[in-house]
């Protein structure tokens, strides 16, 4: 095998190497006693931070993040070369061979069928056989949104969106019965969550994104609760819920406080 060697500027099978070096006798402990199981969690945190830098559209931050991705390519693929299963080249190749596949209109001079290729690659015969393929381990807004997607192709949709409307209110109704019962709360807001995504899907909303911005706000105006609190020198946990809400709903209708200190004023 060849020896990595330190030099002004690397490249892929640089890092390549280097992932070897650092994990075999004599490199790092740490990265020798790494599995795959031990680390999936570090892939998942680095895709999310390449998806943060791509929100920020700085180039040098996503340069840095998909440097991280990479790394955890080549990890893995490096305990797979050492069990003699796969390598990095096998990766490469089974990708490219799928790439050349689904797209016959640009190697083959067929007509493009994303789906239908797909379907023919992963040997899927029913619509049910497209839903188990959905990745469980995705964020479950995208995962439910996928599903509906893919249920949509077999003509399972509801025809408007009031009708999905209709749904959501029905399990939310559900829902308080669960709750006031104290039984199956959690397959109730479940079903609650997995509704509210079907309207996400008609208006071609990412839900994620929709949660993602209400996460936002929800920072934003606790910042604005908790600045109002300490204008009065007091502590958020000193004052009551009636008391909170009161300073969130100034946050949350700011306008309508100006208006009211404006009719003061004319008062």
């Amino acid at each position: 095998m060849r020896i990595f060697e330190c030099k002004e500027r690397y490249t892929v099978e640089d890092l390549r190497l280097l992932v070897a070096r650092l994990r075999h006798p004599g490199g790092c402990p740490w990265d020798g006693e790494q599995t795959h199981q031990s680390i999936r969690r570090n892939f998942i945190e680095e895709a999310y931070e390449v998806a943060e830098a791509i929100d920020e559209g700085d180039p040098d931050h996503l340069k840095e993040e998909l440097g991280d991705v990479l790394l955890q390519v080549l990890f893995h693929a490096s305990i797979e070369e050492d069990a003699g299963r796969f390598d990095l080249d096998d990766v490469a190749d089974g990708i490219c061979k799928k790439l050349v596949f689904r797209h016959p209109h640009v190697f083959g001079g067929g007509q493009a069928n994303w789906e239908e290729l797909k379907r023919q690659e992963k040997g899927q015969v029913t619509y049910t056989d497209t839903l188990q393929s959905v990745a469980k381990s995705l964020p479950g807004l995208w995962r439910a949104e996928k599903l509906q997607s893919k249920a949509a192709k077999a003509g399972f949709e509801w025809p408007n969106v009031q009708a999905a409307m209709d749904k959501l209110a029905e399990e939310m109704a559900e829902l308080q019965s669960a709750v006031a019962d104290n039984t199956n709360v959690e397959e109730e807001l479940g079903d609650l969550l997995f509704a509210a995504v079907k309207i996400a899907r008609f208006f071609q909303i990412d839900p994620e994104d929709a949660l993602a911005g209400t996460c936002e706000k929800f920072i934003r105006r606790f910042a604005g609760v908790e600045a109002a609190a300490a204008a009065q020198g007091r502590d958020m946990k000193d004052l009551s819920v009636d008391q909170l809400m009161v300073l969130w709903n100034r946050e949350k209708h700011p306008k309508n406080e100006e208006r009211k200190g404006n009719d003061h004023e004319q008062d």
